[in-house]
């Protein structure tokens, strides 16, 4: 063990990306960063998941119309790919810590507001200051991961990050939906904000400074910083790849609920387990997703997860009247391979920018990430058409499209991967250098 300060030795930077490299065990302050990084990520991501499952109080009680429901909804997504990219320039310009708890603290705030909210107007101002805050925050985060741990070890710390999304299906939603039930739609603001302030205080208590980036960073303008992370074209490359992985998503996700109950025929008191069932078996596959892609190789478990991500998709959008124990299969396994993609791609693809790019580089993908997904969703309604029965025609076509863009985001994988696999073994000299490792953190004695 190392005490707190010193020097601690790099892995070796002439590796490939992950494969077959010896699996380093985290010290305490790493589990612990992980970990609390995961309950941020739950939280946020919480805070955007259940406000749709909550509409059918919250339409009445405020006395707004769907189309009003579907702006505010569609306000966080926009509010937070706006801010990742307005504050892209400044990202690595400060402390990640001080950057951290002062974003952190305003979507806190933001979700304060949506519990008193009392009208359409308010719900509305409150949800664009949560987003405006939440969109910088998944960005700190990941910038955090990669400049404290090395590349061998990102794919099991991504693992571990992602299961916040299968947590918050299958805990967050439903306890938000009993306290909605019994204390009325604005309860469950009020959990994310207890929950957050528990995650806060350890934030400031327990994280360490993380500004060993700043001693990389020229003395240049942040409008300068944002338009050369931008035009980089090394980062462009990453950009892409993001923006095609979040788009093929997006396509599907707002649709699957009603697929499933009028063209599958499960009924609809039944699809919340169908949820809770593919969200338990996310907890347990995140991690060990993260664990292979350390250990095989980053690009192998992606293209493991392509696969099968094409031929579940391909399965499941042609569906027709099936039995719930179906579903639930094809929904495990198509969620294993998007989780797949989704854990390798961002332990791969962090290694991308350099030391003083990186909350830059993180905040423009974020936004870019929040931009195509609300994009493809309203290209996806286009689409779609609901027929007088209520099944859905023409999602199959949606299906083809996710395929085709599966297909080029692991065409656009391969050649990343050999870009940094060149680099990290000195092929690649000149401007497009290796982005040095971080030391690995030492542990708080």
């Amino acid at each position: 063990m190392t005490t707190p300060g010193a020097p601690a030795t790099r892995p070796p930077t002439n590796s490939a990306p992950g494969a077959g490299t010896p699996a380093a065990a985290f010290t305490s302050y790493q589990k612990f960063v992980a970990a609390m990084l995961a309950f941020l990520q739950f939280t946020i991501v919480l805070d955007f998941m259940m406000l749709a499952p909550l509409g059918a109080l919250v339409m009445p009680a405020l006395k707004i119309t769907t189309t009003q429901f579907g702006v505010v909804v569609s306000t966080y997504a926009f509010s937070a790919g706006l801010s990742g990219l307005l504050t892209a320039g400044f990202a690595d310009r400060f402390d990640r810590k001080k950057l951290l708890l002062f974003f952190y603290s305003g979507f806190l705030a933001g979700t304060i507001l949506c519990g008193i909210a009392s009208s359409y107007p308010m719900l509305l101002v409150a949800r664009m200051v949560t987003g405006l805050f939440a969109g910088v925050v998944g960005s700190v985060s990941f910038a955090i991961v990669t400049d404290l741990f090395p590349l061998q070890m990102r794919g099991r710390v991504m693992g571990i990050i992602q299961t916040a999304f299968a947590a918050s299906t299958v805990m967050g939603i439903p306890i938000a939906l009993f306290l909605s039930n019994h204390w009325g739609w604005n309860a469950p603001f009020f959990m994310v904000v207890a929950v957050g302030a528990a995650v806060g205080g350890l934030i400031q208590t327990k994280l360490l400074p993380v500004n060993e980036h700043l001693k990389h960073h020229p003395d240049r303008s942040p409008l300068h910083h944002l338009l050369q992370t931008i035009t980089n074209g090394r980062y462009v490359q990453g950009f892409l790849t993001t923006g095609l992985l979040s788009v093929g998503g997006f396509m599907l996700m707002p649709f699957i609920s009603i697929f499933s109950v009028h063209n599958i025929g499960i009924p609809l008191e039944k699809l919340p387990l169908v949820y809770m069932i593919t969200g338990a078996f996310n907890i347990v596959a995140g991690p060990l997703l993260g664990r292979a892609s350390d250990a095989y190789g980053k690009f192998i478990v992606f293209a493991f997860g392509c696969v099968l991500t094409v031929v579940m998709v391909l399965i499941y959008t042609h569906m027709h009247t099936s039995p719930l124990w179906m579903l639930c299969v094809v929904m495990v396994l198509l969620q294993i391979g998007i989780f797949s993609r989704i854990i390798s791609a961002s332990a791969l693809m962090s290694a991308l920018p350099a030391p003083a790019d990186r909350g830059s580089y993180m905040s423009v993908s974020s936004s870019l990430q929040q931009v195509a997904g609300g994009v493809a969703s309203v290209i996806a309604g286009f689409i779609v058409v609901e027929a007088p029965s209520g099944e859905l025609l023409h999602f199959d076509v949606l299906g083809y499209v996710l395929v085709c863009t599966t297909a080029i985001t692991l065409t656009f994988m391969y050649f990343i991967d050999r870009r940094i696999k060149a680099e990290r073994g000195g092929a690649m000299p000149g401007p497009l250098t290796p982005a040095p490792e971080p030391v690995v953190i030492a542990e708080q004695g």
